[in-house]
């Protein structure tokens, strides 16, 4: 991945993050997460470094 897609990663994640804190159905809440675990795993494939978002 080049850089401007690792940044676009980390704003995919940083956005379904967000959804997953304001969902309020717990199936759409389990489904978030997984998506964002498999977000982070591709990250952290390709940027090894990668410990998880900034707060």
């Amino acid at each position: 991945m080049t850089e401007h897609q690792l940044r676009e990663q980390e704003s995919r994640i940083a956005r379904y993050r967000h959804l997953e804190r304001e969902v309020t159905d717990p199936l759409a809440a389990c489904l978030l997460h997984g998506i964002i675990e498999d977000l982070e795993a591709e990250l952290r494939k390709d940027r090894p470094d990668w410990h998880g978002p900034r707060d």
